[in-house]
């Protein structure tokens, strides 16, 4: 019988923990540093991580481990990461083909003139 790689939607403390070679007191550690990292809790009250908790975590470990980054520094660098994405994604926006923005500002006009009709009525 074959075993394949299957990814699943969520994880164990243990099982990330194995999966990133960190203790799972120093997850637990960083859940208090890092205001993102907030893995769900169970009905059992464990912690779950998502994929996407776990490239946080791999993330984070690569600035502390890799890039020798101090906690605060690290915590700072990624606020600022998403501080940035944010603006991309205005940009991303601002971007938007004119006939695209052109037809969604006329559907709210209409929206809005169809409301003022419906105040008129009562």
């Amino acid at each position: 019988m074959e075993l394949r790689n299957i990814k699943k939607l969520y994880y164990s403390i243990g099982q990330v923990s194995n999966m990133i070679e960190l203790k799972q007191y120093v997850l637990r550690y960083w859940e208090t540093e890092f205001p993102h990292l907030k893995p769900n809790k169970n009905s059992a009250g464990n912690r779950v991580y998502t994929p996407k908790d776990i490239e946080n975590i791999k993330e984070i470990k690569k600035l502390l481990h890799e890039e020798k980054f101090t906690i605060k520094g690290a915590r700072q660098h990624l606020k600022d990461l998403k501080s940035k994405s944010k603006v991309l994604d205005i940009n991303r926006l601002s971007g938007m083909n004119v006939s695209t923005l052109k037809k969604i500002k006329n559907d709210i006009e209409d929206i809005l003139t169809s409301i003022r009709e419906f105040k008129k009525e009562l």
